[in-house]
């Protein structure tokens, strides 16, 4: 049976794949996870993207089958680097190495490129387009979203068709390459996504404000302005040291927290806790 496999029955080397089909797959790659599930992640998505190629390396049947069923294997690597593993497999299956090398290769590329796809576009790319465009949003610019899509899409397919060639050229070589200094260029996204994010929280949460006055005498005392003078967003640095304490030591849910976060905004703007443009339901004596 195909699935028993351990070497393919034409040995013969195939011909390099052109340049249009290498452009198709990577236009497929977009579609890694449509097919997502808990059994084996992203293989349907992976075989699909790479058939096109497998199908011009295995001109015989039998061989094409075997391909096509090891690469529907357990598969999970981040999305915008697929093309980095699929260009390093197809050099393999174009010189019909022996199925277990493909396996184990595939397996050693795919697993480092999640944590440094991670570092530098979730943690990296994605807050600072957001932070750059979404204000352009809120104030009702139409150029804000559009700019986005533009750069991160833009960003993502101009690395996936780079990655496909330059894996394809390298083989396996690229492999060494490109994790050589995974773990220093994977540190130096994540603080750069930290000062990012903390950023992020000082902009986009300095809103949140308390809006108790603390009466005295014939004046009234601020708390928002005495916590500024001590350390300028206080508030939302707090809240998201609660959620990160939540989440790393507690054990807490992402959705947890956020209905935590209702819940203390909702009862906060009850008894006018927070600063805001509303009117409490609760009137309370520290806003004299």
């Amino acid at each position: 049976m195909a699935s028993n496999a351990t070497q393919y029955k034409d040995l013969t080397p195939a011909a390099k794949l052109d340049k249009a089909t290498l452009n198709k797959m990577v236009w497929l790659s977009c579609q890694l996870q449509a097919s997502f599930n808990y059994e084996r992640m992203q293989a349907c998505g992976w075989l699909w993207s790479m058939l096109p190629g497998l199908q011009k390396i295995h001109t015989n049947k039998e061989d094409l089958a075997a391909s096509m069923t090891h690469n529907m294997e357990f598969f999970n690597t981040h999305p915008f680097f697929v093309t980095f593993v699929m260009g390093i497999v197809l050099s393999l299956e174009q010189q019909k190495a022996d199925i277990a090398t493909i396996r184990s290769v595939r397996v050693a590329a795919m697993g480092p490129l999640g944590g440094i796809g991670d570092s530098l576009f979730w943690f990296t790319l994605i807050p600072i387009v957001a932070g750059i465009t979404a204000p352009m949003a809120m104030d009702g610019n139409i150029f804000g979203p559009i700019l986005f899509f533009i750069i991160a899409f833009g960003v993502e397919m101009a690395i996936r068709f780079w990655l496909m060639y330059w894996a394809y050229d390298l083989g396996t070589s690229a492999i060494g390459i490109m994790t050589k200094n995974a773990k220093e260029l994977t540190r130096s996204a994540s603080i750069l996504g930290v000062f990012v994010v903390g950023a992020l929280i000082a902009n986009f949460g300095g809103g949140t404000q308390f809006g108790i006055n603390i009466p005295n005498g014939e004046s009234v005392i601020s708390l928002q302005e005495k916590l500024d003078t001590i350390l300028p967003c206080m508030l939302p640095f707090g809240l998201t040291c609660m959620c990160w304490y939540l989440l790393s030591k507690k054990g807490w849910k992402p959705i947890q927290c956020i209905l935590l976060l209702l819940v203390i905004g909702i009862v906060g703007c009850a008894v006018g806790i927070w600063a805001g443009d509303y009117t409490a339901l609760i009137p309370v004596p520290w806003h004299a």
